[in-house]
């Protein structure tokens, strides 16, 4: 526990995180609460681990940051200790607000949204859900039946939580992507190319960049890469050979400028990633995660796809080639590039999210 906790009474509690795709929406739903309620104090409550870690302690927000840890994929002994460590968050949680008790609670996914949830669904304390991928997680699937409502990104998600009282929002996106972006037509040279492999890197995606980068930016005078890696991958690629126009980073925190002055984008396909895009209006070549939950990576790149606003190449060992071969015509002809970029697309999640907050809260 950091410090100094924070004063949950009557707050606003917001949680989740380990990924960008789960933080980033927990983030916008907070800059809109903050707005339209100026008075109602807003905390978060996370993971020592995972983006809200990095990101929390940096910002403006109140916040708590609890011991635990993940349960997908662990042998019986480690799984064991994660078991104990939730427990134990989930009881230094239900002390704190049965004597300073939240106003309301809002998930958006994560191992570490799970103490705040529990605790909510314990005490009685009005929770809600946001799910802004194709298949929900197994936290939101295990406490939304008792959420007022689940916000939902995607109409795929009512159907697989039966229980649950299901409203189609789409995914919030931070307030900075709520504004007019300059159109990647009115884009001049040098024209940037913008790889992105979500907040905790993506090895493939990396290694693929690396290899066809040096080839493609040294015939192509007009074009610079901006790369960001993850702080892990940073840290083992940093002293690999690269062309001198192509820049690596840990993490781009100013994302809507990044993407606005991006002519590409070569991402994941996370929800968020997916969001901004639209609203950002920018085309893209999508590199699905293949592990995520039951394939969400590749029905978020897919449906981007229907619209006509992104390629998708599924992860393989040949993942290089097939990336350059997208590539190369996108570069050379900004007709073919331009195709991608649709015009942005309103993003009223945060607004909707909200007011159903308000209409059940009062």
């Amino acid at each position: 526990m950091q410090e100094t906790t924070p004063n949950f009474r009557d707050a606003l509690i917001l949680t989740g995180g380990g990924t960008g795709g789960h933080f980033f929406p927990a983030i916008a739903l907070a800059e809109g609460a903050r707005a339209r309620w100026p008075g109602r104090p807003i905390c978060f409550v996370g993971a020592r681990r995972g983006i809200e870690a990095r990101e929390l302690p940096a910002g403006p927000w109140p916040h708590l940051l609890l011991d635990v840890e993940g349960f997908v994929g662990r042998s019986p002994l480690p799984l064991a200790r994660s078991a104990w460590k939730l427990w134990r968050a989930v009881s230094l949680l239900k002390v704190l607000w049965r004597r300073d008790r939240p106003w309301a609670v809002i998930g958006t996914g994560g191992y570490g949204a799970a103490p705040a949830l529990l605790a909510a669904r314990s005490l009685k304390i009005p929770y809600f859900l946001h799910e802004s991928n194709a298949a929900p997680g197994a936290l939101v699937k295990l406490v939304a039946p008792k959420a007022r409502r689940v916000w939902c990104g995607m109409e795929a998600v009512r159907a697989l939580l039966p229980a649950a009282d299901c409203r189609v929002v789409g995914t919030p996106v931070r307030q900075a992507f709520l504004r007019e972006f300059r159109p990647a037509g009115a884009l001049r040279p040098p024209f940037r190319l913008l790889v992105l492999g979500g907040s905790g890197g993506a090895r493939a995606v990396n290694e693929a960049l690396l290899a066809i980068a040096p080839a493609l930016l040294d015939r192509r005078s007009e074009w610079e890469v901006l790369h960001q890696t993850g702080s892990a991958e940073l840290e083992r690629l940093k002293n690999r050979a690269r062309h001198p126009r192509h820049a690596m980073v840990s993490f781009i925190t100013r994302m809507d400028e990044a993407m606005e002055s991006a002519s590409l984008v070569v991402s994941r396909a996370g929800a968020s990633t997916c969001a901004e895009l639209k609203a950002a209006g920018r085309g893209a070549i999508l590199v699905p995660l293949p592990t995520s939950a039951h394939g969400h990576q590749r029905r978020n790149a897919m449906a981007m796809a229907a619209e006509g606003r992104a390629v998708v190449i599924d992860q393989a060992a040949d993942l290089a080639r097939r990336l350059e071969a997208d590539l190369l015509p996108m570069l050379d002809d900004r007709q073919v590039r331009q195709s991608l970029s649709k015009p942005p697309e309103p993003n009223q999640a945060v607004q909707l999210c909200l007011d159903d907050l308000a209409d059940y809260l009062g």
